[in-house]
């Protein structure tokens, strides 16, 4: 590869948490950069506050920065580092911003850092509303109708002007953020507003409404010579008005004419060309299918969501490509599998691949499942198949949602097709599964595209997968005929819905279908630019795939992120792929998430771009033939299969199946612990709603309820009597003796704290133990925690080392162990047991330095710890995880903390001491805390006998000015602290909602009322999300946070990288 002259070192800007708009698909191309780059001879600094991701791992970069990704940390980070070129696009949204605001205010500049891959004025000519249009216009490429505004009086004139409806888009955001579709004044001088908030530049667009077109997108790469390649056609299935992140797509375009994808790849060329951008690019257009009519909406001069996607559908390496190109090659410099070099590219590939989002709407109360042009979904799943059909029903069962089929949905079946007709008034995240019913019922196609605009060829053929289901029905308690077997699987029907809507075992089916021969076939992706290839399975092919004789091993990923299971589990299954490798085993992966670097072309020797179900999984274990199968990395996700697989003939490696079912079923567990004499919470299991009643009564309130067998603490709640119990049975969850309530006993005021083990089923080694800030009942997922602990006494840390072994080594656990305990009256109690890896072990990974996974994979495979050198190390460093939320996408949601999990993503901050690692955390999920001004506090009863008083006196110590309510200026002046008084909204005006409006508040602490007060306070926490004020909800966090803010006062501290941190562990 041409090396650039005068550069070596490379400066990557990494995009931050997961957080919805941004998720992991940034870490799969920011770490596709670093390996190109080094690769090429470059020396790679790389800054990112996401410790989750392989990408901050110490061996990915040769300088790796945790840190908060601001100006102020990057430019400390400039001047220690000196780079030569900073690489801009890479990062999503996060990275473009900053690498803008850094060429503005200098920095580059003064420090001599040139920009590879994406010009300032480039970045800035595909980002600002106004240059974006001008060049447009120059181009003679239409666009929809808008106009700039600042404030709400200019956007109000603009639609006036526009005619409702209207869309209002930011300018510099990612994820429709802060935008949406207006159609009065009223929704309009909302949405503006937040908007005008969430820009970088407080710039808007009003845009004339496009709502019902086709939305089509292209991926174009272009070189620095201005060759241009374009490497996917995609093409939304959902029309305009829904956000492409939630938007149900195909690649290649299905119903799209040539001439019309020649049009838009003309357009495309003459954008990029005019935009200047080395590397990928994504430009997403309007059809009018009445009239023919094609305007571009926006384009992103970066690897976006659906690089990631368009790199996995067509086996093109957008991002490691984009980054050779940056780094001085040209697509001539780069072979291609076909036709020698890159520059000859075509799109090419005999199949279907279809991307379907995943949500967490039930994660948020009060939200409604609605879909528009801001985007809500947190993850997605992609399906390779010969057909749109097969396609289509692969990406279905890839999502995890207990659904393997596009029938009886909820109780969709069982509503009227005029009901049914209500549900699709407005686009959801069930509208495919209420379509599919409407069918059923004999809704016309005709009917159904006018109603949801999705292009007729789409419903024609669902309404044939109905048909094809109503005759399946026919044979419900009798033998399926071999002709309708066949013909089921061809159109993508899975064994286990097949037996779900016949009332048959899935086992039978897979067996009838294998003596008639029907069988998974596979067929190969091949990769551009690499002399690579990934695998799909079809019904509708001969097998095509060459299967070595190499002893080999395959690991099951974690599927779509979700909320309670991101990519913490695909660090750990990368880990396990590297250690694999070392070892001299053929690494096999099976994963369908496209944004993660799991389904990587490298990563494995061998990928199975496939879902996460039995009849997938035990079809390639078959063919394959692999020693045995790792389950315990992929989370939840495969080990809600990992029985089944055993049963049909699987090796499970590390702990076995009955492990995690002792540690998942409850009653097992207690035995377990009574016997071992562990103390843990009183706790029962419920059947019926009569015994949860009664099994509360037997224990006493307050209590902790939850469904078994579930992760990210789903439908979990603290509940204080019996009606609120009862509340729960009713409307949280179903209870029967097949899913049955876990009730335990809440230890109100504890500490909870998290032991990660690794243990060879004779040894447990236990890296580090983490302290959480936040009290027992917030979920362990959402609560900032500390490592190492902090205030947890040396007798509880010997307790929690004592049982976290016994527990290990009476599970029989091999590989890893996540523990939670609880502190309470000076007790230690056992919560729970997690024979599996969990969210954590990225996190302690990087401040011990204590490679988990990849140590937990040698010893599943027969290393023993006692052959390792594995001993506690002392690190003087301090590491605090703190949690990012999606509240500012869900505006109806009360941002507070609780026993479910609803953080999206999290970051690390580290030093020297405490304080100042809290306060580097807070800033880096974008709450960072004043040194000056005011601050609003306003506490429940219970919360002021805490610590409060301790809290306000440490603000008072550092400045601040304190206001507070009512009540809480009683509580805090009976105990002589002085403190002005602000109204709450019912008690008139000025109050906090205007103080906050006019940015007179720097700080609140909301503790919440709870559901039994007169007035609901919500507003508040609402209000400091809509105005960016930072607040916290717990007196925990208020104590951590004037800790914070006292320590950067003293000592700003430097910034250091993942590697120096390490050399200095003992």
């Amino acid at each position: 590869m041409a090396k650039i002259k005068d550069i070596s070192k490379v400066l990557i800007i990494g995009s931050g948490p997961i957080i919805i708009g941004q998720a992991c698909e940034f870490d799969y191309s920011g770490t596709q950069a670093c390996k190109a780059l080094r690769r090429a001879g470059y020396k790679i600094v790389l800054v990112n506050s996401n410790p989750a991701t392989i990408m901050t791992d110490p061996g990915m970069a040769d300088h790796t920065y945790i840190e908060p990704l601001t100006v102020d940390s990057l430019t400390a980070i400039i001047e220690k580092e000196r780079p030569d070129a900073l690489l801009p696009n890479l990062g999503g949204q996060t990275g473009l911003n900053l690498s803008s605001e850094l060429s503005k205010k200098g920095i580059l500049e003064k420090y001599k850092v040139r920009i590879i891959g994406v010009q300032a004025d480039a970045i800035e000519r595909g980002e600002d509303r106004i240059i974006f249009k001008e060049t447009m216009n120059k181009l003679n490429i239409p666009m929809p109708e808008s106009a700039p505004a600042y404030n709400i009086e200019e956007a109000l004139s603009i639609a006036h002007k526009l005619g409702y409806p209207v869309i209002v888009r930011p300018a510099y955001t990612m994820g429709g953020t802060g935008g949406g579709a207006v159609y009065n004044d009223a929704e309009l001088e909302i949405v503006a507003s937040r908007g005008i908030s969430a820009s970088l530049i407080g710039q808007i667009l009003i845009e004339e409404s496009v709502i019902g077109w086709e939305e089509l997108e292209l991926e174009v790469v272009r070189d620095s010579k201005a060759n241009k390649i374009t490497v996917c056609f995609i093409e939304n299935i959902d029309p305009m008005g829904i956000h492409t992140g939630d938007s149900f797509c195909a690649a290649p375009m299905l119903t799209v004419k040539p001439e019309l994808q020649k049009k838009l790849q003309d357009y495309s060329y003459k954008i990029v060309d005019a935009i200047g951008v080395i590397g990928g690019t994504n430009i997403q257009f309007a059809h009018n299918p009445e009239d023919d009519k094609v305007v571009v909406i926006e384009i992103n001069p970066r690897t976006s969501r659906s690089s990631a996607l368009a790199s996995k559908a067509t086996g093109f390496p957008i991002a490691y490509v984009s980054s050779k190109l940056a780094g001085g090659d040209d697509l001539k410099d780069i072979p291609y599998w076909r036709d020698g070099t890159l520059d000859k590219y075509t799109p090419s590939g005999e199949y279907v691949v279809i991307k379907f989002a995943r949500w967490a709407f039930e994660k948020f109360k009060g939200v409604t499942d609605q879909l528009g042009t801001q985007m809500k979904s947190v993850g997605e799943a992609m399906a390779i198949g010969k057909t749109y059909k097969e396609a289509f029903q692969k990406a279905i069962r890839s999502l995890e949602t207990g659904r393997y089929g596009l029938g009886f949905a909820k109780n969709f079946n069982k509503l009227s097709l005029d009901e049914l007709k209500g549900l699709l008034a407005y686009p959801t995240s069930e509208r495919q599964f209420i379509m599919y019913e409407a069918l059923r019922k004999g809704m016309s196609v005709e009917e159904l595209y006018e109603k949801t605009r999705i292009h007729r060829y789409f419903i024609k053929q669902m309404k044939e997968l109905v048909e094809l289901e109503e005759d399946i029905l026919k044979y419900k308690g009798k033998k399926l005929s071999d002709e309708l077997l066949i013909k089921a699987k061809q159109d993508g029907f899975s064994d286990r819905y097949l037996a779900q809507i016949l009332g048959l075992k899935e086992d039978d089916i897979r067996d009838r279908r294998i003596k008639l021969g029907k069988v998974e076939a596979w067929e190969a992706v091949p990769v551009s630019g690499a002399d690579a290839a990934y695998y799909f399975s079809t019904y509708n092919a001969k097998d095509s795939v060459k299967v070595s004789d190499k002893k080999k091993i395959m690991i099951l990923g974690g599927g779509p992120n979700r909320i309670g299971q991101g990519i913490e589990f695909d660090y750990c299954c990368c880990h396990a792929s590297y250690a694999l490798k070392e070892m001299g085993y053929e690494s096999i992966m099976v994963n369908c998430n496209p944004e993660t670097v799991s389904t990587d072309y490298d990563t494995s020797d061998k990928l199975y771009f496939e879902p996460l179900t039995v009849e997938d999984v035990l079809s390639i274990y078959n063919n394959e033939k692999p020693i045995g199968v790792i389950v315990q990395f992929g989370g939840q996700t495969p080990l809600n299969i990992a029985k089944a697989l055993e049963d049909a003939g699987v090796k499970i490696l590390g702990t076995s199946t009955d492990s995690i079912d002792l540690a998942e079923d409850r009653e097992r567990f207690a035995k377990v612990m009574k016997k071992l004499g562990i103390l843990q919470t009183e706790s029962g299991m419920a059947r019926t709603f009569d015994e949860a009643l009664s099994i509360a009564k037997k224990i006493g309130y307050p209590l902790m309820v939850r469904p078994s067998y579930v992760l990210g603490g789903r439908a979990m709640e603290c509940v204080y009597d019996e009606e609120m119990l009862k509340d729960y049975l009713n409307k949280a969850v179903e209870i029967s003796p097949d899913r049955p309530i876990l009730i335990d006993k809440f230890l109100e005021d504890a500490m909870e704290t998290e032991a990660d083990a690794i243990s060879d089923g004779e040894e447990v080694f236990i890296p580090s133990i983490m302290e959480h800030i936040e009290e027992a009942g917030i979920h362990s997922g959402d609560s900032a925690c500390v490592l190492p602990p902090r205030t947890i006494p040396r007798k509880h840390i010997e307790t929690i080392q004592e049982y976290t072994k016994k527990i290990a080594l009476e599970l029989k656990v091999v590989g890893l162990m996540n523990m939670q305990y609880a502190i309470a009256d000076d007790k230690v109690y056992v919560l729970e047991a997690n024979p599996r890896a969990s969210r954590t072990v990225p996190l302690v990974s990087k401040v011990t330095g204590v490679s988990m996974a990849r140590i937990a994979t040698e010893i599943m495979l027969g290393k023993k710890i006692k052959d390792m050198n594995l001993k506690q190390k002392k690190y003087s460093h301090i590491g605090v995880k703190e949690a990012v939320f999606p509240f500012n996408m869900f505006h109806k949601a009360d941002p507070i903390l609780g026993p479910e999990m609803r953080s999206t993503g999290e970051v690390l901050g580290m030093a020297d001491s405490f304080g100042l690692a809290y306060y580097k955390a807070q800033e880096a999920a974008g709450q960072k805390l004043p040194i000056k001004g005011t601050v609003l506090v306003t506490v429940n009863d219970k919360d002021k006998r805490k610590n409060i008083i301790e809290a306000v006196k440490r603000f008072k110590e550092l400045g601040f000015k304190i206001v507070a309510t009512s009540g809480t200026k009683r509580y805090l002046e009976k105990n002589s602290i002085e403190v002005e008084e602000i109204n709450k909204m019912q008690e008139g005006r000025p109050n906090i909602v205007d103080a906050i409006h006019n940015k007179e508040i720097n700080l609140i602490i909301n503790t919440p009322i709870g559901k039994s007060a007169a007035y609901d306070d919500s507003y508040i926490r609402k209000a400091a999300i809509k105005y960016k004020i930072s607040y916290v909800t717990t007196i925990a966090a208020a104590l951590a946070a004037s800790e914070g803010i006292k320590a950067y006062m003293e000592n700003k501290g430097g910034v250091k990288s993942l590697q120096e941190y390490h050399k200095e562990i003992q």
